[in-house]
C-alpha cells in the first residue's frame, strides 16, 4: 500500500461554506491563503464565479459562460492568510444566502516560466500539492507553455480570457491511448471534441503542455490562464470510470477519503452529462447528494438522484442509476482531492484513514 507524505490534504485543498451578507465579508477558515477561488451561491441561480492570484483580486471568470474575464470591483477583494475578502457582490456575496468556496494552494502571484516556446507572465506553483496557475499571451500557432509542476499533469484547464471561448480541458481519462486528441469543454454539457489544434495532439510533459492554434487556449495576442494538476499520491486522483446503470454503482479507487470530487460523462453514447460537483463539507456523511453543476448557475439541487454517491476512505461509490452519474456502459472522467489519505506517513507509523 502506497503512503502519502501530505499528512493534513487541507493545508493545500479546503471547502469553506459561509453565508452572504450583502456588504464586506471577510471570509476566514480556510487554513492557508488561497490562491484558487471558486466560489458558488448554493440558495440560489448564480453563475460560478473563479478567482486567483496570478490574475489578481476582482478579476472573475465563469466556469458556466464562454464570457470574457470580467472585472467586479465588489466581488473578491483580497486574498487573506486564511481565506479572502468579499464585497456586495450578488453572485459571491448577496444578503443571507448560502455560498460553497472551494480553495487551492499554489505559490502566490507567481513569476515567469521559460520553459517552453512561450514564456508566461506569471506561473504560481505548489510542487508538493502537484498544482500550478499560468498566465500567458497566446501566439495563434502551435506552441509549448511551462507549468513548473516538475511532474506529468493529468489535467489542463485552459481558456482565453480576453476573449469568448470554451474553456478547453485536456483530462488523462479522455482516452486510453491518446488524451491529448481530445478536450471536454468546463462550461457545457458536451462530450469530448477530438481537435488537433486545441492540444496540437501532443502530451504534456513534467516541464510543458501543448497549445495549437485555436482561439481557447492560444488566440494570437490574448491573455490566457491555465490551472495544472499532477496527481499526488494521497491527495489527488485523475481518471475515468464506466457505469454500471446500477444503484448499487461503481466503485472508484483513489486511495484517501475525498473532500471534492467533479466527475461528468465524457464519451457518452446517450444523452449529455453536466459536470457535478460534492463536497464534503455540503456533504458531511453518506450518502453525498447536494449537487452543483459547473456548466450551470442553477441553485444546489437536493432533490433529484442525480449525485447519490459514498464518499468513502478510500475512494467513492455511486449509489444511483442516474445517466449523467452511473450510466450503464458509459464513461466518466473525474477529480478528486483527499480530506485524508488512506495511510498517511506520520513518524515511522502509517497513519489510517477513518470511515465516514
Amino acid at each position: 500500500m502506497a503512503y502519502s507524505t501530505i499528512v493534513k490534504p487541507s493545508v493545500y485543498f479546503n471547502t469553506k461554506l459561509y453565508t452572504g451578507n450583502g456588504g464586506t465579508n471577510a471570509i476566514t477558515g480556510v487554513g492557508f491563503q488561497p490562491d484558487w477561488v471558486w466560489l458558488k451561491k448554493r440558495s440560489g441561480t448564480a453563475s460560478h464565479n473563479v478567482f486567483d492570484a496570478v490574475r489578481g483580486v476582482t478579476k472573475t471568470i465563469y466556469t458556466n459562460s464562454s464570457e470574457a474575464e470580467y472585472t467586479e470591483a465588489t466581488a473578491l477583494t483580497a486574498f487573506g492568510t486564511d481565506g479572502f475578502t468579499l464585497g456586495a457582490y450578488g453572485d459571491t456575496n448577496s444578503n443571507s444566502a448560502t455560498f460553497a468556496s472551494w480553495n487551492w494552494k499554489a505559490n502566490g502571484q507567481g513569476s515567469s516560466n521559460t520553459d517552453g516556446s512561450i514564456n508566461t507572465i506569471s506561473t504560481s506553483v505548489n510542487t508538493t500539492a502537484g498544482f500550478s496557475i499560468s498566465r500567458y499571451t497566446g501566439t495563434g500557432a502551435n506552441a509549448t507553455i511551462g507549468h513548473g509542476l516538475g511532474a506529468v499533469p493529468q489535467v489542463v484547464i485552459a481558456r482565453n480570457i480576453t476573449d469568448a471561448e470554451q474553456w478547453t480541458t485536456y483530462h488523462v481519462g479522455l482516452d486510453a491511448t491518446a488524451p491529448q486528441n481530445y478536450h471536454v469543454r468546463l462550461n457545457t454539457t458536451d462530450a469530448r471534441v477530438d481537435e488537433a489544434s486545441v492540444w496540437n495532439d501532443t502530451a504534456p510533459t513534467s516541464s510543458v503542455f501543448s497549445v495549437g492554434s485555436s482561439g481557447a487556449p492560444n488566440g494570437s495576442g490574448d491573455n490566457h490562464i491555465a490551472y495544472c494538476f499532477a496527481e499526488k499520491t494521497g491527495y489527488s486522483k485523475f481518471g475515468s470510470y464506466t457505469g454500471n446503470g446500477n444503484a448499487n454503482g461503481t466503485f472508484v479507487y483513489t486511495g484517501f477519503k475525498p473532500a471534492f470530487l467533479i466527475y461528468k460523462k465524457a464519451i457518452q453514447t446517450g444523452n449529455a452529462g453536466r459536470w457535478s460537483i460534492i463536497d464534503n463539507k455540503r456533504d458531511p456523511s453518506n450518502v453525498a447528494s447536494h449537487g452543483l453543476a459547473a456548466n450551470a448557475s442553477s441553485a444546489e439541487n437536493t432533490g433529484a438522484q442525480y449525485w447519490d454517491v459514498d464518499l468513502l476512505s478510500n475512494g467513492f461509490k455511486f449509489r444511483t442509476t442516474e445517466h449523467e452519474t452511473n450510466g450503464n456502459g458509459e464513461t466518466f472522467i473525474f477529480m478528486a482531492f483527499a480530506e485524508e489519505p488512506l495511510v498517511a506517513n506520520s513518524g515511522n507509523d502509517g497513519v489510517p484513514a477513518t470511515a465516514r
